[in-house]
């Protein structure tokens, strides 16, 4: 198994106006694009080729990857215009980007560190269609999995088994090349109406609980800012004052504040907690708390919990 699939197409609605700026994936995280995290993170696991769907802003794709490269990886990157085709539609787009061997779904707004090797090793072994990363505990316990069997059992209690989930669904999950064959070309489809048909018709749908690490879905400021936090505090992350940021003399930090390359904090600015993207500026006499300023904003007066 060499090969992944990215979800990049995402609108992030959620995070706007950040993602007025930039497709979700690419928000900066510690000065350099969420969607990095996941390349890394599946390098690690022995994947050597990424297939990214884009569809909204995405000429910043080609902006973050001009060689279309990342660490030596080569990226295919599939347009989907002028309509978003969802999950199962987006991997059906890019079927003849994949191959006839097994591969990784991976959502592109999640940041995590949860071990692949026994998914990877799960799913060879099962001989599923389809193997679900799942976690025990978090904001959205929609998937109902039965230890014993190791097999997915209901959805939201969509199947009328009367569970409405136990564990969640980390947007991660393994595909058998056979997988392909559900889908449909062109059709606008979540892949969970099919995991529901593959449940129905015994179909090998199954999941391995993966507690270990952490987990975050990126999808709001909240979490974007709390990720932060804890990557902070677990340590081993970049500095959170890019080297390339100009803080002048007199501007007051407190807490942890992430100051992205070419950022600026005038003399007089009070800032707490906040992310600055790249060439963010915070103008004299500015007081901003868990704020986050996008690249090339000028942000001025007093503001909490804002996007500017």
């Amino acid at each position: 198994m060499h090969k992944a699939f990215v979800l990049g197409a995402g609108l992030g609605e959620r995070l706007r106006p950040l993602t007025d700026q930039l497709p979700k994936p690419l928000i900066p995280v510690f000065h350099r694009p969420l969607i990095t995290y996941a390349f890394d993170h599946l390098l690690a696991a022995g994947i050597r080729e990424f297939v990214v769907n884009t569809h909204h802003l995405p000429a910043e794709y080609n902006r973050a990857f001009p060689d279309d490269k990342y660490r030596g990886a080569p990226i295919a990157f599939r347009d989907e215009s002028p309509v978003r085709l969802e999950t199962a539609g987006g991997i059906a787009n890019v079927r003849d980007l994949l191959g006839n061997e097994p591969f990784i779904v991976y959502n592109g707004d999640i940041l995590t560190n949860l071990p692949l090797e026994p998914l990877i090793r799960t799913h060879e072994e099962e001989g599923n269609l389809v193997t679900l990363a799942l976690r025990s505990n978090g904001p959205a316990l929609h998937i109902g999995y039965d230890d014993a069997s190791g097999r997915i059992t209901d959805i939201r209690n969509k199947l009328g088994t009367g569970n409405e989930g136990t564990h969640l669904f980390t947007g991660i999950y393994i595909c058998s090349p056979e997988f392909l064959n559900w889908l449909t070309p062109g059709k606008v489809e979540s892949v969970i109406p099919i995991f529901l048909k593959m449940i129905e018709q015994g179909a090998g749908l199954g999941g391995i609980v993966l507690d270990e690490g952490h987990w975050w879905d990126l999808g709001s400021r909240a979490a974007y800012l709390d990720a932060h936090q804890a990557l902070h505090h677990q340590g081993g992350t970049t500095p959170a004052i890019s080297p390339n940021a100009r803080i002048e003399t007199g501007a007051v930090l407190t807490g942890l504040n992430v100051v992205g390359d070419g950022a600026v904090v005038e003399k007089g600015a009070d800032i707490e907690d906040c992310i600055l993207w790249p060439n963010a500026h915070v103008m004299a006499g500015s007081r901003l708390k868990r704020c986050i300023v996008r690249a090339g904003i000028q942000a001025f007066g007093s503001h909490e919990s804002a996007d500017l």
